[in-house]
């Protein structure tokens, strides 16, 4: 979609397609009500913004938006309208060996039971053995930290999905 078809379409679509970058009904609708926006760079000072200025509880839902690391039947069923992206995002876990991969199952049980969400990082360009390790190094951390350190992580993989989503006008 181009910058311009977004300032035209309608508040409704603009808020289903924001959701689509980031799992936050508070920050899509946000994003919508900014409009009109003059480049794609825009939309993305924009989505900084409105994500720094969200509460922590709007952050939780968009973490809840995502699937596991390396959970397949996760990305499979509850998350069909980001598929495309999680999975792409995701692709370092696809050559993991099960070493690995039951190391990124055991450790996002701990984390979640730790912090009471799920392992958020930004998966692209990393592989399974890497996400292994932030997780396990993340893991100590106290809840405030972890907290911050997954926003910016969520910010990182929003940007990243503008950035598939639009083009320049």
């Amino acid at each position: 979609m181009k910058v311009s078809e977004l300032n035209c379409c309608s508040t409704e679509e603009a808020e289903a397609a924001f959701y689509r970058c980031c799992g936050c009904r508070a920050w899509a609708a946000a994003m919508a009500e900014r409009r009109p926006y003059q480049s794609r760079a825009e939309v993305q000072a924009a989505a900084v913004a409105v994500w720094r200025g969200l509460s922590q509880a709007d952050w939780l839902e968009a973490f809840a938006a995502h699937p596991r690391i390396g959970d397949i039947n996760s990305l499979r069923e509850k998350y069909a309208n980001t598929k495309g992206w999680a999975s792409g995002e995701q692709s370092g876990v696809a050559a993991a060996d099960d070493a690995v991969l039951r190391g990124l199952a055991e450790g996002n049980r701990a984390y979640e039971e730790k912090f009471g969400f799920i392992f958020i990082v930004c998966a692209t360009g990393k592989s399974a053995a890497e996400m292994l390790g932030l997780l396990e190094a993340r893991l100590p951390n106290p809840r405030d930290r972890e907290m911050e350190n997954a926003a910016a992580e969520q910010q990182k993989i929003t940007d990243l999905r503008i950035l598939k989503w639009l083009e320049e006008s």
